[in-house]
């Protein structure tokens, strides 16, 4: 597995940003699933809409596309946000982790907490 970043996360990330990243890349790089994402972080910005930052393990042997790709934000217990996404620019590549910031619709999100992305 090798971690990569998308070609303006890499010039704008900070350093301390970075250093997380690969921490929990590090941390969870190995694993028997084949797709998984680890979430990072959230918060909400300015339009009060939920930003879920993940890291995105792709162990398959395929690309991984976002092309309507249905995805929810979850706790063991609920459902805290979900949409459909088509992101062009977003393609995790074969044994390659690559962290990404989903943007849920204020009008999406039922309530603040931490959880899993699922798609």
């Amino acid at each position: 597995m090798k971690l990569v970043y998308e070609e303006k996360w890499d010039q704008n990330l900070s350093r301390e940003d970075r250093r997380k990243i690969e921490e929990v890349f590090d941390e969870t790089k190995e694993s028997d699933q084949a797709i998984e994402a680890v979430t990072l972080w959230h918060a909400f910005n300015h339009k009060n809409e939920l930003l879920v930052t993940a890291l995105i393990h792709n162990r398959s042997e395929n690309d991984i596309i976002f092309d309507h790709t249905h995805i929810t934000y979850r706790t063991l217990d609920e459902t805290i946000a979900e949409d459909t996404f088509t992101i062009p620019r977003l393609v995790v590549q074969p044994n390659t982790s690559m962290p990404w910031t989903f943007i849920f619709s204020k009008s999406e999100v039922n309530e603040p907490s931490f959880g899993t992305l699922v798609w």
